[in-house]
């Protein structure tokens, strides 16, 4: 009768928690070199706005987050072999990466913004022709910094070898997102009296981050879209925001 009772309890407990019994894990890749968004801190644990935000769109989704190290260059590889669920890493939405990839809803937006040596005098791209300007690669700025004619484009893995080079006077300027340049530009202790941001780039097509998916992958966009959405409408966006941005 004992053992009867418990089998009852728990098929109870059961029904009454169905998230319990059928969470979905979601292994995110991320290329954690991307400061505030995604980052090593000195615990050496993965951490950032975008990990906060999918940790929050997880809870409330009723999905568990996972993440997962993967460099920058290999990164969609990856994604299209299957080696994970999705990318969790600054990946910008554009017209030729949706042609192989699905994305979730926007979660952030972005613009492209030129760091540059405190003492320089440059205030836009077309100031650099003839120099060096360096980026991460296969990102959004390499495309701004190759789209503008005249300008010498150095690509790196990293965006912190970009400005450490710039630090060093090998380069004259780094162009990235604009978060990432005023983490590197206004906040870093190392390099904070030394750069500064010249212009944020505003021309061409707004820019946004999304989650990126395997093309067809309805079941992990679903539930990430569900989690964005009630992060948004709860507010949640605007606290981290304030936590890492600063805005």
């Amino acid at each position: 009768m004992l053992k009867k009772l418990m089998l009852i309890a728990l098929a109870v407990s059961l029904f009454a928690c169905p998230a319990l019994a059928s969470e979905k894990t979601i292994v995110f890749a991320t290329d954690s070199t991307w400061p505030p968004m995604e980052f090593v801190d000195a615990n050496k644990d993965i951490v950032g706005y975008a990990i906060d935000y999918m940790n929050a769109a997880a809870k409330e989704a009723g999905f568990k987050a996972e993440f997962k190290a993967v460099a920058w260059d290999g990164i969609f590889a990856g994604l299209d072999a299957g080696k994970y669920d999705a990318i969790c890493s600054s990946v910008s939405i554009t017209e030729d990466r949706k042609a192989s990839m699905d994305f979730s809803t926007p979660y952030f937006r972005v613009k492209q913004a030129v760091i540059v040596p405190k003492d320089s005098t440059v205030t836009s791209l077309k100031d650099l022709v003839g120099q060096k300007v360096g980026s991460q690669i296969s990102t959004t700025g390499t495309f701004a910094v190759k789209a503008e004619e005249g300008v010498i484009s150095k690509t790196y893995d990293e965006v912190g070898l970009a400005v450490e080079d710039l630090f060093n006077g090998r380069i004259a300027a780094v162009v990235c997102d604009d978060p990432v340049a005023a983490n590197y530009a206004l906040q870093n202790d190392r390099y904070k009296g030394a750069l500064k941001i010249a212009v944020v780039i505003e021309a061409g097509d707004v820019e946004y981050y999304g989650i990126a998916v395997k093309k067809g992958n309805k079941e992990v966009l679903d539930l990430v879209n569900k989690g964005i959405a009630a992060v948004k409408e709860k507010g949640i966006e605007k606290e981290l925001k304030a936590k890492w941005i600063g805005q």
